[in-house]
């Protein structure tokens, strides 16, 4: 089965949060970070993947893609620090 992703996106100043899900992780970072796809990451200049999680199967991401967007700022930051303490862009293979 294909793998799927969700993943969250953000700003130079760590600002504003996007939660997306997608079966091409690598693709749709580098089109976020050319403004195609999504009007809220090019209006709010989301271009720093800060998170994500890999799944097989692609109704468990969409589940946890509508968790993760139920949730508390807060509550998000804490998930996000818990694999990246200073919130830093990751790098994906």
């Amino acid at each position: 089965m294909k793998r799927s992703y969700i993943y969250i996106m953000t700003n130079t100043y760590r600002t504003t949060l996007y939660i997306g899900i997608t079966s091409d992780l690598n693709k749709r970072v580098v089109e976020h970070q050319n403004g195609i796809g999504s009007k809220f990451t090019k209006k709010y200049n989301l271009k720093d993947l800060i998170y994500y999680e890999e799944f097989s199967n692609i109704k468990q991401a969409i589940a946890r893609e509508k968790q993760i967007k139920n949730w508390k700022r807060d509550w998000k930051l804490n998930l996000i620090k818990e694999i990246n303490p200073n919130l830093e862009t990751l790098k994906i293979m």
